[in-house]
């Protein structure tokens, strides 16, 4: 009986979570079927040295960055708050990396370890910002994203800082598994924050301050602590962004790393179905919506559409799952039905 009971609140969670993010889903299978019509080879995968290769495999590996970003991104927007410092963050996190092993001649596992417990200080000092000085958090955040950069130049002197070595390299360039490293930091990162948000009360907590924090605070809830977790937990996701980016081009370069990051991450939450207004998140709907993005802009590529236009129908395309996903949205598609169904009466 108990695994039966088990089984059932597993199904009915699935059915919730699948609702939830419907609409992201639905963008993306009609995404992939247009690519299945009109866009050859865009399916074909082959295997070789271990490695899976294909337009699938990239659309993964290069949106896996996108979507740890926007795993940590979800928890913060669920408690009403945002985070802009990400690209920042990630920037500071490659430098940091980099410069201690170039310029230090530290041990690969030091520097990321180090680039880590950097950007969890980054995060927690966000969380700081929020909680303690009631900053409001669009502001918290630009402090970091405005003069993140900068310390990134300062870390490595202004300088991109190139390296050779191996096992760094292979956090970006490698395979697990047969898939790229990437992807499976993403299904670590995405399985974390989902056992620690629905296997224990913290997501609950998330939701109940996204919906009312004075509410949660009177009814008990830890809203500090919470708000302190999610920056915290947010600044570490783009830590291994950064890292990602970092051994993918084995150089720092802190002048373009993480640009506009912050930007896709917000996007992806918004089209996996979580709202800005805080409460109710969905950790694979933004997932999805990383995915949705990374997947337009290669069907855009491969169709051969200008680096120059691309970003136009790459925005239509997240307005339309917006609207979809809108109460005003919805409303609008249900009021046609009910024309349509009356003129046809």
């Amino acid at each position: 009986m108990p695994l039966q009971s088990t089984m059932i609140e597993l199904s009915r969670h699935i059915v919730r979570t699948l609702l939830g993010i419907k609409w992201a889903l639905l963008a993306l299978a009609l995404l992939l079927a247009f690519n299945a019509i009109f866009t050859d080879n865009f399916f074909e995968i082959r295997f070789q040295d271990g490695h899976l290769y294909g337009t699938l495999i990239d659309i993964l590996n290069h949106g896996s960055k996108v979507a740890i970003v926007a795993v940590g991104m979800t928890l913060v927007i669920a408690t009403a708050g945002v985070d802009l410092s990400v690209g920042a963050i990630v920037a500071i996190s490659g430098a940091v990396a980099a410069s201690l092993l170039v310029e230090r001649g530290a041990p690969w596992y030091v520097a990321i370890v180090a680039a880590l417990v950097t950007s969890l200080a980054l995060g927690l000092w966000n969380g700081a910002l929020v909680v303690w000085l009631r900053l409001q958090p669009i502001v918290a955040t630009l402090i970091l994203m405005v003069a993140g950069r900068g310390v990134a130049q300062l870390i490595t002197d202004g300088r991109i800082i190139t390296f050779e070595d191996s096992h760094l390299a292979w956090f970006g360039n490698g395979a697990l598994f047969a898939l790229p490293v990437p992807v499976t930091m993403l299904a670590l990162v995405a399985g974390v924050g989902a056992l620690l948000t629905r296997r224990t009360a913290l997501g609950m907590f998330i939701e109940s301050v996204g919906d009312n924090e004075q509410a949660s605070r009177l009814a008990g809830v830890p809203d500090r602590a919470v708000k302190l977790f999610v920056y915290t937990f947010c600044g570490l996701c783009a830590g291994i962004a950064g890292i990602i980016e970092c051994s993918y081009i084995k150089a720092a370069d802190a002048n373009n790393a993480g640009q506009l990051l912050e930007l896709d991450a917000i996007l992806a939450v918004v089209i996996g179905g979580t709202s800005l207004m805080g409460g109710r998140f969905f950790i694979l709907g933004s997932i999805v919506g990383a995915l949705l993005m990374q997947a337009l802009t290669k069907t855009l590529y491969m169709l051969d559409v200008s680096a120059d236009i691309a970003p136009a129908p790459k925005a239509i395309a997240v307005v339309l799952v917006c609207l979809l996903q809108s109460p005003a949205g919805r409303e609008l598609i249900a009021r046609w039905r009910s024309r349509r169904r009356g003129g046809s009466a």
